[in-house]
């Protein structure tokens, strides 16, 4: 049903939520919130968490200032709670003083810091006693919004939507949900939206994670039974052109390098298609085996193709490429084809590819479009390949005839994940980094570092190197505890150097305007980039020396590792700095593993121990595959049971010809569920 049959919803909101890829009610019941309002009983003030979002009980004393600084307002009080007394300050709020009346009691709910003696609060919510009462212990959902589209706007849209939507006809088998004692598909999207209590919603996000795990699964199994030991089409034989490249290059392929490309070799030398991943840390050199099995399909008399998630890297990857031809006098003619190439250049390339003039073609989701024919297509490569959903690995494979797939992924999972994740391909790991990588320095701080910081960056931008920060939001207000990008940047403006150039960056930026400020970091015309984590798999800048996130308690550590690899990947010492807001033992006991290892695989593992099922609301999702709902780390348990299923039910019935599989067959065929969620924020 069309969002413009719910009631409030015309056609300028429909066209908010269509920002939001939400055009039918389906849609919008299955655009859950990504974290929930809690409001707590208010606490002793004096042992409340610092830098935490709290509430507390107080009373007005003294007098409600109001002062002018520079156009803005600024209103000032003291209230006086239990354990201690707590200053408050409000920004452009004058009204404040008429409407709050002395020695009347006051719930302050806000985020508190310490300064000096002092307990400080800006900004705080304020409610009357009893109307917060009704609130304690409700938790209200938060839905990631877009410029225009409020979260009051979603959740009233969102009760019509669940009310008018039948989620009765429920595809997964009886058999699971009875065993797994699972809930209804309808109560599951229920509880997600509107939990009413803490167990429930436990309950219902372990029912839709298992969903997507389960039916990701299952189309990975169907998939991977198509392509097993299929022919190979496109014979080919080891070729002078790579022995001499490897000879020629002005470093040592690593033990874990010389081991994969002889898998690489076997494979499309043998009497099957390759259908293989290569794993590693980020700077394990898996561009440079890529290159070689591109050029030894060119030598072969074949086509290749690499599918890049952002234009930057396609664009990087390209010119990379073209340097190496020139330099080693490579038998190559690649082509770059992106959505930004010109409608002109874009009819050359399409007749070049289609002639076979153009041998290697580099690119974004532009490569798969319909309007691209291949003139003998061989081997298809996908960089970073968790960005790319199933099915859109295969679009591109489609371009020609079984043709040898290689797909890359720079975030490493344990071995026990990364089976059932990509089951559809056979594994090579890149456990090794080359001799010359100075290892990374990291340092794992509280927020009274945070000037230190700023200072070390100033030196290092000084010394001509180049900085990352990473903020977990993009706006002010979308969490009142986190940093977000817009805002930070206005600070770092003002506590660096007025000569250091800084700019930002997040996922709601048109995808023009990313790649225009990519470009200008890696041309160093920016000094310093404040992101979200939109800049995981973005470029490759070696002058990048200093990668510092803020509120690094809230991401898993497989990310802030992945994060980490933007950094040394030159010839200078490179830094990380992660910033928690949170002093706990447990949390601190959490990041310092990143102080104690560069090794990604390390880092995964120790992740997958200390993640919790019962941790919802704290640790962002990590950086591999991302699911709507799930996470690989935080729900292995899940992920490893949706997995037994899901063999379970096609070594049974590998077509779903049963009646009660009969939903499950229609559900797959008319899903995308197992296309990567592209959500940003």
């Amino acid at each position: 049903m069309n969002l413009t049959a719910l009631k409030g919803i015309g056609e300028k909101t429909a066209g908010l939520f269509a920002k939001l890829n939400i055009t039918t009610t389906e849609q919008l019941v299955r655009y859950y919130p990504r974290d929930y309002e809690q409001f707590a009983a208010p606490v002793d003030l004096s042992g409340a968490d610092t830098e935490s979002l709290v509430a507390v009980s107080g009373h007005i004393c003294g007098n409600i200032a109001t002062r002018h600084v520079r156009g803005l307002s600024i209103t000032t009080f003291k209230a006086l709670c239990i354990g201690g007394e707590l200053h408050m300050t409000y920004f452009n709020m004058p009204y404040l003083k008429n409407s709050l009346k002395q020695n009347m009691t006051y719930i302050f709910r806000g985020v508190l810091h310490r300064k000096g003696t002092h307990y400080v609060m800006e900004q705080a919510k304020i409610y009357k006693p009893e109307e917060y009462g009704k609130m304690i212990d409700r938790m209200l959902p938060v839905y990631s919004t877009t410029k225009g589209l409020t979260n009051h706007t979603i959740t009233k849209a969102m009760q019509q939507a669940i009310a008018q939507t039948d989620l009765s006809n429920d595809y997964l088998p009886a058999k699971i949900k009875e065993k797994q004692g699972f809930c209804s598909l309808k109560d599951a999207v229920k509880q997600m939206h509107f939990p009413t209590g803490k167990a429930e919603l436990i309950q219902a996000r372990e029912r839709l994670v298992f969903d997507e795990f389960f039916l990701f699964i299952l189309m990975l199994r169907r998939l991977r039974d198509t392509n097993q030991e299929l022919p190979n089409l496109y014979p080919m034989i080891e070729v002078a052109d790579t022995r001499r490249l490897i000879e020629a290059l002005p470093y040592h392929l690593t033990k874990a390098q010389q081991k994969v490309w002889q898998e690489i070799q076997a494979d499309l030398t043998s009497e099957h298609t390759m259908n293989r991943l290569i794993q590693g840390d980020v700077g394990s050199g898996k561009t440079i085996l890529a290159f070689l099995a591109l050029i030894m399909c060119v030598a072969n008399g074949y086509q290749g193709a690499m599918m890049a998630p952002t234009e930057v890297l396609a664009r990087q990857h390209y010119e990379t490429l073209l340097k190496m031809k020139e330099q080693y006098r490579l038998p190559i003619h690649p082509v770059l084809l992106t959505g930004s190439t010109s409608a002109k250049d874009r009819r050359e390339i399409y007749a070049q590819i289609e002639n076979g003039t153009a041998n290697i073609i580099i690119g974004t989701h532009a490569l798969i479009q319909d309007k691209v024919c291949y003139h003998n297509l061989a081997l298809v490569i996908t960089d970073e390949q968790h960005r790319f959903g199933v099915r859109q690995r295969e679009s591109l494979a489609q371009k020609g005839n079984t043709v040898h797939v290689l797909v890359m992924s720079a975030t490493p999972i344990p071995r026990t994940l990364a089976i059932i994740l990509y089951g559809d391909l056979h594994i090579s790991v890149l456990d090794e980094l080359p001799a010359n990588r100075l290892p990374i320095k990291n340092c794992v701080v509280n927020t009274s570092y945070r000037e230190t910081a700023y200072r070390f960056i100033e030196k290092e931008v000084t010394s001509g190197r180049q900085v990352y920060v990473i903020c977990p939001m993009v706006e002010e207000g979308e969490m009142e505890e986190l940093e977000d990008v817009i805002s930070y940047t206005a600070k770092l403006k003002q506590a660096l150097s007025p000569a250091i150039q800084i700019a930002s960056l997040h996922g709601k930026m048109k995808p023009a305007e990313k790649n225009r400020i990519m470009e200008d970091f890696a041309a160093h015309h920016i000094d310093v980039l404040v992101s979200t984590t939109v800049i995981e798999v973005g470029i490759n800048v070696p002058n990048a020396t200093v990668m510092m996130v803020e509120n690094a308690e809230r991401f898993g550590l497989a990310q802030l590792h992945q994060l980490r690899g933007r950094v040394g990947r030159g010839a200078e010492q490179s830094y990380c700095i992660f910033i928690s807001k949170s002093d706990k033992p447990e949390t601190m006991k959490r990041l310092k593993i990143l102080n104690e290892s560069n090794d990604g695989f390390y880092i995964a593992g120790q992740d997958l121990k200390l993640r919790g099922p019962g941790d919802l609301f704290g640790i962002r999702q990590s950086g591999d595959l991302r699911f709507v709902l799930g996470d690989i780390f935080q729900d292995a348990a899940l992920l490893q049971c949706a997995s037994k299923w899901a063999d379970q039910i096609l070594a049974e019935d590998r077509e779903l010809q049963k009646p009660e599989y009969n939903g499950l067959r229609d559900f797959l065929e008319q899903s995308t569920i197992n296309e990567v969620d592209f959500r940003t924020i």
